[in-house]
């Protein structure tokens, strides 16, 4: 698969795709601007927008050879459980200085076991994508029909253009990795005429899937959002929102879809199915260790309320590290994109100032650990006002600030020369204070 990261040591949770997320000051991507000193690896420039192959071929291979790394990885190996020694969850005597045991199988199958006195877990969320069911869970059907189902973001203008290229495909999800799937069919329609796209969400507001537009500190990912409500209004793809679906059956012309669009039953027939709704953690390897997780979100719990979505939709979280990553198990943190548990947005800068801390904490140096500082960009969206139907007009978000504009289509028209968009009398103030008071959208 082809997922953007955001500029090297930079967010990497923005648009995994075609489209190059912009850079972000961070602190040089962790400590690999130290460790890689070493003739053997040299640092990329820092402005690229590299892919997430690129990433691992000119960023993470190369410091993997570096001796000080290269002592300590196992490559290739699968964890199946951590635990301390000799104790199960229930025991309390003893266990906070008894040291963590690693249960992992290497590439050839052996089992090992890996005695360690602290554990931080960065297995990500890459491999347990959500299935496509609005409740949770996969769709009756889901499971038979994996042949023609693909999750996460596949690889469809390139490798695996043959499956996509003239077929009718519906994409299912309302993040950034759903909009680059369909701009990227959008993009394979063009040389392959007899492609059809149609993208299902299963809410009904896509202000979120949208994005900030211009006001969007990531300016790639703001013009995805950008692009896709373009390719909506000229109908270069069909959008359903809200759509769930109920059932999945295989029929001689492909994958009959049934389910509910808004308040009334619809049939969808495709030829295949990309589900880009999201990831959950794997927490099945932490069974015998005490975490504490939220209940909705699945994250630690002093991070979860910062990152909910439910609570609110900006891209700007506060600094957090050792202390907001804490669990009842002394020695053992998670981070990464697992420390968010459910939450649909991580940037790569986040996890790296969460592992400075961390390991700060574990060695001791309680005041670096608490020493966090990280400015986040801004998505630009703030509410969870619609920006695009009836009630939104022509505006695609809010103007950029200081901008002498209405809204982000006048915005962009202006600076194309154009007098405008047209937009009408102003709209009422919105009441947000990341949306300026005068805007018409």
């Amino acid at each position: 698969m082809r997922r953007r990261g955001g500029g090297w040591g930079r967010p990497g949770g923005g648009p995994p795709s075609p489209r190059r997320s912009p850079p972000c000051p961070t602190r040089g991507g962790g400590g690999a601007g130290r460790l890689g000193e070493a003739p053997a690896w040299q640092a990329p420039n820092p402005k690229a927008l590299p892919t997430g192959g690129e990433i691992v071929r000119r960023y993470l291979e190369p410091l993997a050879a570096v001796p000080a790394v290269a002592a300590g990885l196992r490559l290739s190996a699968t964890v199946t459980a951590v635990t301390r020694r000799g104790l199960d969850k229930m025991t309390d005597r003893g266990r906070g200085d008894t040291p963590f045991e690693i249960r992992w199988t290497a590439a050839d199958g052996v089992q090992h076991r890996t005695l360690t006195r602290a554990v931080i877990d960065a297995s990500g969320t890459w491999a347990t994508p959500n299935p496509m069911g609005a409740d949770g869970l996969p769709v009756p059907g889901e499971a038979e029909n994996r042949d023609r189902i693909a999750y996460g973001i596949p690889d469809v203008y390139g490798r695996e253009r043959a499956d996509y290229a003239g077929r009718r495909v519906l994409v299912v999800g309302s993040g950034h990795s759903a909009i680059n799937v369909a701009l990227d069919l959008i993009r394979l329609q063009g040389e392959a005429p007899g492609t059809e796209v149609l993208w299902a969400i299963r809410r009904a507001g896509i202000d979120r899937l949208l994005g900030g537009g211009l006001n969007d500190q990531l300016p790639e990912r703001g013009a995805l959002g950008l692009a896709a409500k373009a390719a909506i209004e000229n109908g270069s793809l069909e959008m359903l929102a809200p759509f769930a679906a109920e059932r999945i059956e295989r029929t001689a012309d492909g994958l009959s879809i049934a389910g509910r669009q808004g308040d009334r039953e619809r049939t969808l027939v495709v030829d295949r199915v990309v589900v880009a709704t999201g990831l959950r953690p794997d927490l099945s390897i932490l069974r015998e260790l005490r975490v504490a997780l939220d209940p909705a979100v699945e994250a630690p719990p002093a991070l979860a309320p910062l990152i909910d979505p439910n609570l609110h939709s900006c891209g700007s979280v506060p600094a957090h590290g050792a202390a907001e990553l804490a669990q009842p198990e002394p020695g053992f943190y998670i981070v990464g994109s697992k420390s968010y548990g459910r939450a649909p947005t991580f940037l790569m800068a986040t996890g790296y100032e969460q592992v400075r801390s961390v390991v700060a904490m574990l060695a001791g140096d309680v005041k670096a650990a608490r020493e966090v500082h990280l400015v986040l960009p801004e998505t630009g969206v703030c509410s969870t006002a619609s920006i695009v139907g009836p009630e939104a007009g022509c505006c695609g978000g809010p103007a950029p600030a200081k901008a002498d504009a209405c809204c982000a289509a006048d915005a962009v028209a202006k600076t194309a020369g154009a007098a405008g968009c047209g937009c009408g009398t102003p709209a009422p103030a919105v009441v947000d204070e990341k949306v300026p008071a005068t805007a018409c959208c």
